[in-house]
């Protein structure tokens, strides 16, 4: 990687904003915006499987597990790579690291990890709104009891679980910058201002 370039890692509960910050940080910032969530949905539609949370989770282990923990960070290195990225880019930024392990990579490679979190219900809202205009209305189509669940069993690895596992805690723990995203997109690009000029 070049010593310039500069790497993002974005993290953060879900509905939390993490793809919005991406998408602003590639339109204002020139930085190649990739969704490491996307490598999985590929992938469930590659195996004929429902694009669920359960089946994203599953396919990120095993992939872990085979690969390497970081696998994914690396995968979109490789993506970044094919698209002239090193030419055409300040940056790359990607979102929704879900292992500590990715966070880690991202510091390996000279980055910063962004933590995103809003309030529960403020993000539940924004999925449900969002969820037709991301293409995700199966996936996103949820109660509130099963949105909290959700993020309750990708927050903490099982007790039981392997290094491959989801702790979107352990993320956040290696963060470097925190950002509360409770008001509107304004706001938000105020608060990216006062990192990324």
């Amino acid at each position: 990687m070049k010593n310039n370039l500069k790497v993002i890692g974005l993290s953060g509960t879900n509905g939390s904003g993490k793809d919005t910050i991406g998408e602003l940080l590639a339109e204002h910032q020139n930085y190649w915006f990739f969704s490491l969530t996307e490598l999985l949905r590929d992938e469930c539609k590659k195996r004929n499987l429902p694009v669920m949370r359960q089946n994203l989770r599953q396919i990120s282990a095993e992939w872990r597990r085979e690969s390497g923990l970081a696998t994914l960070i690396d995968r979109a290195i490789i993506k970044f790579k094919e698209a002239g990225g090193f030419d055409k880019y300040a940056g790359v930024v990607m979102s929704s690291l879900r292992n500590p392990y990715e966070a880690d990579r991202i510091h390996d490679l000279g980055g910063t990890v962004i933590w995103v979190d809003a309030d529960p219900h403020v993000r539940y809202e924004r999925i449900q709104k969002n969820a037709a205009q991301r293409g995700r209305s199966g996936e996103d189509n949820i109660s509130f009891e099963e949105f909290l669940q959700h993020e309750a069993e990708e927050m903490h690895a099982a007790p039981d679980a392997d290094e491959a596992a989801l702790s979107i805690a352990a993320v956040k723990e290696r963060a470097g910058i925190l950002i509360d995203n409770n008001s509107n997109l304004q706001a938000l690009k105020t608060k990216l201002a006062t990192y990324f000029s």
